[in-house]
């Protein structure tokens, strides 16, 4: 499914756009795009820093200082053990 948005080019070639757009990409001022041209369509693909994205990223598992340290541990003895 594609969604449509239309936007402003504005001086200096600036594209401007919508709010719902920014929001869906996670966009704001700063992130990296990478721009591809394909068949006459311009392509925009945000290029995250991963420490922005550990940062402010969506959070998707919780975790305690102890359970990472045992984990830590556990696989540092499967690495390391003579």
């Amino acid at each position: 499914m594609s969604l449509v948005f239309k936007c402003k080019v504005g001086k200096k070639g600036a594209l401007y756009l919508p709010k719902g757009v920014l929001k869906m990409l996670r966009l704001r001022e700063g992130v990296k795009v990478e721009l591809t041209v394909e068949e006459g369509r311009l392509v925009v693909r945000p290029i995250y820093d991963p420490l922005d994205l550990a940062l402010n990223g969506p959070k998707f598992a919780e975790t305690t200082v102890e359970e990472f340290e045992r984990e830590s541990e556990e696989m540092q003895s499967e690495l390391f053990e003579d």
